[in-house]
This record gives C-alpha cells, sequence and structure tokens, in this order.
C-alpha cells in the first residue's frame, strides 16, 4: 500500500502499490535515497527491465514508498536491505519537499511527494535482479554529465547541487519541512 496525499501533504488514504501507477497516478508520498561509500562515491543503479515504471533505466541509488504508519527512515533502510542488500550506517534527510510528476512514453504517470536523503553505507550491494539490473559506483562530480538518468533523478540533481559541490558536506534539513503525511517518527512529527 501507498500513501496518498493532498496538496498539503496530507495524508489521504491509501492504494495498492500494484494499481496505483497509471495514466492518471494520484500524488502519494515516496522517498529517493543517494548512497555514499566511505570514498565520497555515490551509488547509481539501474532499474529492472521488468519495472512497471522506468524499467532499464539508471537512477539514483534506491527509491520506494513508506507503508502507512512507517517513517521514512525506516521505509530508506527496509527498502535498500530489500533491493541492495545494505544496511545504511546514516539516514540524513536533504530535500524534505521534493515533488515531482514524469510521464513515459506509454503515458504512465508517476506523481511523488518525494524526500530526498543521504545515505552513508559499507559494504558491497547485493542487489535482488527484480528490482535492480545493474550498479555502478560513481564519483559525485560525474552523475550530472550522464544523460540516460530517471526524470526524477535529473531534477533531484539539480536541487541538490545548490546544497554544494561535496555531497558529504551538504548540511542537513530540518525534519519540521517535510509534509504532513511523511513527519512519523522524526523529530517534528513524534
Amino acid at each position: 500500500m501507498v500513501v496518498l496525499v493532498d496538496e498539503d501533504g496530507r495524508a489521504i488514504g491509501t492504494e495498492d502499490k500494484a494499481t496505483v501507477h497509471h495514466t492518471a497516478t494520484p500524488l502519494h508520498l515516496a522517498f529517493s535515497s543517494y548512497v555514499f561509500d566511505r570514498h565520497g562515491r555515490v551509488l547509481l543503479t539501474q532499474r529492472a527491465f521488468s519495472k512497471r515504471t522506468w524499467p532499464g533505466v539508471w537512477t539514483n541509488s534506491c527509491c520506494g514508498h513508506p507503508l502507512p504508519g512507517e517513517s521514512l527512515e525506516s521505509a530508506v533502510r527496509r527498502r535498500l536491505a530489500d533491493e541492495l542488500g545494505l544496511v545504511a550506517d546514516t539516514v540524513e534527510l536533504m530535500l524534505p519537499a521534493f515533488r515531482y510528476r514524469a510521464e513515459m512514453p506509454s503515458g504512465v504517470v508517476e506523481n511523488e511527494l518525494c524526500p530526498v536523503f543521504r545515505v552513508g553505507c559499507s559494504g558491497e550491494p547485493e542487489p535482488d535482479p527484480a528490482e535492480v539490473a545493474a550498479y555502478e559506483w560513481v564519483e559525485w562530480s560525474d552523475l550530472a554529465s550522464r544523460p540516460e538518468l530517471s526524470p526524477w533523478c535529473v531534477l533531484q540533481l539539480a536541487e541538490l547541487s545548490e546544497l554544494g559541490n561535496h555531497a558529504l558536506d551538504w548540511p542537513v534539513a530540518d525534519p519540521g519541512r517535510l509534509p504532513e503525511a511523511a513527519r512519523l517518527g522524526t523529530a517534528a512529527g513524534s
């Protein structure tokens, strides 16, 4: 189940994840994460070719949807473990109010209120092939020059670049700026 939200970021219901993405996808809560290793490289992933949305497209490390009643940090940790076999050392909020809408050539739409996180991990990914086709560790400075990135990743990179040139030095965002539906388990929503 995914959490549906209104224009002000308040939860208004839920819908089955299997049916929520279509040509008139309702606005819903999601997250994006960028995993960094101890050398400051970022993990780029290629979505599995069997995915309903953007199959085979290269994107940020891990995306997903919090379950109803699940905090965003818990959702980030859960999906990293499920998709990539990674255990997050740190999960830090970078873009609390990121939102986007993107349409595939088939007409299927992504319409998400999607806070963005910086994650620190050690270890090498062990991807679930149903989720991730391939992965690559890249220098942050090289990421923006890649032409094949997902539409949400391109938009996020533009906003993240405003935080500074060195990703590991970005300031952590105030969780009070998260949409109301995303505040579960944060200092602002506890």
